[in-house]
């Protein structure tokens, strides 16, 4: 099986819990209260959301990471 690269985003919530997203597939999300915890859940996660879009025989997209940024509003 060919090796894929995910872009994950990492954020920190109220409660001191890491929240990581995988935009590049929806719905894929998970969170950790230490980093080696997440990092572990997120490849688990990474793993069944792209068994759910082999099942759906979708193809995973072709989306590439941009970058992020902090609006103030």
């Amino acid at each position: 099986m060919e090796k894929k690269v995910f872009t994950v985003v990492i954020e920190r919530d109220e409660e001191g819990w890491l929240v990581a997203d995988v935009p590049e597939l929806q719905g894929c999300h998970t969170q950790a209260k230490s980093m080696d915890q997440l990092i572990e859940r997120v490849k688990e996660v990474i793993e069944l959301c792209l068994e759910d879009l082999e099942e759906e025989k979708e193809e995973i997209p072709k989306s590439s990471f941009v970058g992020i940024q902090r609006i103030e509003v």
